[in-house]
């Protein structure tokens, strides 16, 4: 057997090999196997978002008064307010108000009594919003993206649907979500496989949530395997155009 029917035979063992490689089992990658028809499966931590410092919040005043012009000095409220590392915010003719730990509606029912207390606003309405509501996700290949939250609503599950999902590469056994608590780090593994996923106090995510992803074992193998098959069969195709040429000009002498 030739040199050029010996590269053909390795170019195809590696090219079978590497189809076998990137098949995956449905096990590894399908999402709440063991969910079945009619389940039922109460989430059992549900999560309403609390300000925190650093957040940027939307403040909108109007009344449902007729003196309309009461609410024109907390027009620039609307723009991003920021949380400070004491969880205060600075608003004007309020002044500082601790927010830190109030949800979006609390703070709008604290904001509104405030402005009718005092008298700067007739039947105040106030709505509040986060502006910055984010979650990280570092992928397994190095990239990582950020993902606005329009509301604060980040179920697990619908965050890696708006990320586009998983991979087939990606581990769903080993899916981390990593959130600051009392200073600290913490880190869960969640795997969106089963049912249990719900029963996880960090299904339900919160703001600046980072979620951390591995690959398989396999991946970076495989990654360097199909660089080197491109790499054999510009050689082995070289090794081909340099034969023909030979036996060319054999026959050509």
């Amino acid at each position: 057997m030739n040199k050029r029917n010996h590269l053909k035979i390795l170019s195809l063992t590696l090219l079978f090999a590497a189809l076998a490689a990137s098949c995956v089992s449905p096990k590894r990658i399908n999402y709440l196997q063991n969910m079945t028809h009619g389940s039922q499966i109460e989430i059992e931590n549900r999560f309403e978002a609390r300000i925190a410092p650093y957040d940027k919040l939307s403040i909108k005043v109007s009344t449902s008064g007729v003196r309309q012009e009461l609410t024109t000095p907390f027009q620039t409220l609307a723009g991003d307010n920021m949380v400070d590392i004491n969880g205060d915010v600075l608003l004007p003719v309020l002044g500082k108000i601790h927010v830190a730990g109030l949800t979006r509606l609390q703070l709008q029912d604290t904001l509104a009594n405030i402005l009718q207390r005092d008298g700067y606003v007739d039947d105040p309405i106030v709505i509040v919003h986060f502006t910055n509501f984010k979650i990280f996700f570092l992928g397994g290949d190095g990239r990582g993206r950020v993902i606005n939250i329009r509301d604060e609503k980040a179920p697990f599950l619908e965050v890696l649907a708006q990320m586009g999902g998983l991979d087939n590469y990606t581990r769903r056994d080993r899916i981390g979500v990593m959130r600051e608590i009392n200073g600290k780090m913490v880190m869960r593994y969640l795997d969106p496989r089963s049912t249990d996923v719900f029963k996880d106090p960090f299904y339900m995510l919160q703001q600046n949530d980072f979620i951390i992803v591995d690959a398989f074992n396999a991946t970076t193998a495989l990654q360097q395997f199909n660089f080197w098959l491109g790499f054999i069969g510009t050689f082995t195709s070289v090794a081909s155009l340099i034969t023909s040429i030979a036996v060319f000009r054999s026959i050509k002498n």
